[in-house]
């Protein structure tokens, strides 16, 4: 057994027990020993980076956040694959033993072979986004108001373009969201979005109705194209990507890619997985886990306290 499992925390020493174990009882090889003592010994770093005192605190999320700091540090399929095999057996030795009394990997989602990490804008980018639609006529009031509320709510781009009035609530920062399924969910926003849309409902959503015919029924919809009717995904995706281009933005935005970047930028400021995947709308963890490539997505529940927008 090498001095970096025997030095440093009782984390390290389980490991080292469970090293004699699998090399005594299991008669792995000596370099499959060795491999899962380097692989576990990074584990246990991790681990005292981030204040674990026990195994029995290792929750889902945490051994969740770990391995979004492989996929961060670029590590290859096969060595996460190995890793995740070791990690798993170490778990449920610990729990044979009265070590911990869950197993994490009995809740964790399997890994998704090939899929790609979503893109999502720098805090820097978005910002510049955000300051892009100026002047104070209809469209730019919109576009203003659209990006903010996007930014601040991940919503869905379906979602937003289908948000009716009556289901917004000023006073309270709240959206109630119809999304996947027809399930609804209250989701929050920040005071730059509150601003941004009651300046567009004040001021610029009455002359873009004002531009339908007379004939035509009012859409209940909160954001409208420039005739005053019904806005498209793709009408968005067309005004998104003419903003970003003016704001001098070089990485491809798509509509998706606020969503994105809501989620991300709340879990690198410490946003719990669990949290995120409420606001998202996600009905399994597995999908928002997709985000955890930021080795501090565990740390705290919060929502507003560390939005880089609030």
């Amino acid at each position: 057994m090498s001095p970096a499992v025997k030095s440093k925390s009782g984390l390290r020493e389980k490991i080292g027990t469970y090293l004699e174990e699998v090399r005594v009882l299991r008669r792995l090889s000596e370099n499959t020993v060795d491999s899962y003592e380097r692989d576990l010994t990074d584990y246990a770093v991790f681990a005292e980076r981030h204040g674990i005192a026990s195994w029995k605190d290792a929750s889902i999320t945490f051994v969740d956040a770990y391995f979004a700091s492989l996929s961060q540090r670029g590590l290859s399929t096969a060595t996460t694959s190995r890793r995740r095999s070791a990690l798993k057996g170490f778990h449920a030795h610990l729990v044979r033993h009265h070590e911990a009394s869950v197993q994490p990997f009995d809740q964790l989602p399997p890994p998704r072979v090939g899929r790609a990490l979503p893109h999502a804008l720098s805090v820097s980018d978005m910002e510049q986004l955000l300051a892009q639609p100026q002047g104070d006529g209809p469209l730019e009031l919109r576009d203003r108001a659209m990006f903010e509320v996007m930014y601040a709510s991940g919503l869905r781009v379906s979602e937003l373009c289908s948000l009716v009035r009556s289901r917004v609530d000023l006073k309270g920062r709240t959206l109630a969201v119809i999304g996947k399924g027809s399930k609804e969910r209250a989701v929050p926003f920040g005071r730059a979005a509150e601003h941004a849309l009651r300046e567009y409902l004040d001021r610029g959503r009455p002359v873009l109705t004002a531009r339908l015919r007379a004939t035509t029924s009012r859409p209940e919809e909160v954001f409208l194209n420039g005739r005053g009717g019904e806005l498209s995904r793709m009408g968005f995706w067309k005004i998104l990507r003419r903003h970003a281009r003016t704001a001098g933005i070089s990485t491809r935005v798509h509509p998706h890619a606020l969503r994105h970047s809501f989620a991300t930028h709340l879990l690198e400021a410490g946003a719990d997985l669990r949290v995120v995947q409420e606001l998202l709308g996600h009905a399994s963890v597995a999908t928002t886990a997709i985000y955890t490539h930021l080795d501090r997505a565990y740390l705290r529940e919060v929502h507003r306290t560390f939005h880089p927008r609030p």
